[in-house]
């Protein structure tokens, strides 16, 4: 197998996890392959050989193929034992009970930003996301964070790069205008999206140095809701962030 064809594969697998998700059912092999865009004979030697592994089992009666939890018991083995997520739960938990609204731990990746943990508020109607979810930089408020941490030469010559791509009526595509919005963002302490990435949705964030890793924590809700306790969710930020940054550090 070449480079190419181990790439390709390893993608193939996370599709069909991920087409599992979107289901939430069994399917057939010629649903999976239609699922996945391939050839029904590469499906059937995937499947083959992740059912040789344990993490598909076919039913007798109708052919219809499912995950195990194996990958689950597996995740959770992993996620267990990540020490920089586990020691931030009880601040990001009191975060959301403070503010009642979804709650957002990332960091940077490459030029978007990638979602570690969320944690949804309370509330009926709340902003939902999943830990792995990408975003972009300068349409997500965690991602403006990032950039406006950065010295001005550095943000200046990535603001430069990135594809400012039109995501909502909202988002901000002008270079201009988005330093001008960081500018402030880095004036206030922290940085907002309102409908940028997401319509009718507002985010505040900021960032914070917790154990050497460089995070992003943000607060997530609907517009008109966020627009109106600003300032005091901006507070809330502020200490959370706080007490993110003295995690681990002895008095």
């Amino acid at each position: 197998m070449s480079m190419n064809d181990g790439v390709k594969t390893a993608i193939r697998t996370v599709n069909l996890f991920e087409a599992f998700s979107r289901r939430k059912g069994p399917m057939t092999l010629t649903q999976i392959a239609e699922a996945l865009s391939a050839p029904i004979s590469s499906c059937h030697g995937l499947v083959r050989t992740l059912s040789a592994k344990g993490y598909l089992y076919t039913s007798e009666r109708n052919r219809a193929i499912y995950p195990t939890k194996r990958l689950l018991e597996i995740a959770n083995t992993i996620a267990a034992h990540d020490a920089v997520l586990e020691s931030t739960v009880p601040v990001l938990e009191t975060l959301r009970d403070e503010t009642n609204e979804t709650i957002l731990l990332g960091r940077r990746q490459g030029e978007t930003i990638l979602y570690l943990d969320v944690l949804e508020g309370h509330q009926t109607v709340r902003y939902s996301a999943g830990a792995g979810d990408i975003k972009p930089m300068h349409s997500s408020a965690m991602g403006k964070a990032f950039l406006g941490r950065l010295d001005a030469g550095e943000r200046a010559a990535l603001v430069a790069r990135l594809p400012l791509d039109l995501y909502t009526p909202n988002t901000i595509t002008e270079r201009a205008t988005l330093e001008a919005d960081l500018a402030d963002g880095i004036a206030k302490g922290y940085f907002i999206t309102r409908g940028e990435n997401v319509v009718d949705v507002m985010g505040l964030a900021t960032t914070a140095d917790v154990y050497g890793e460089i995070m992003g924590v943000a607060i997530a809700g609907p517009l008109m809701r966020m627009m109106v306790g600003e300032a005091k969710l901006a507070a809330m930020l502020l200490s959370a962030r706080t007490r993110l940054e003295t995690l681990g550090v002895r008095s």
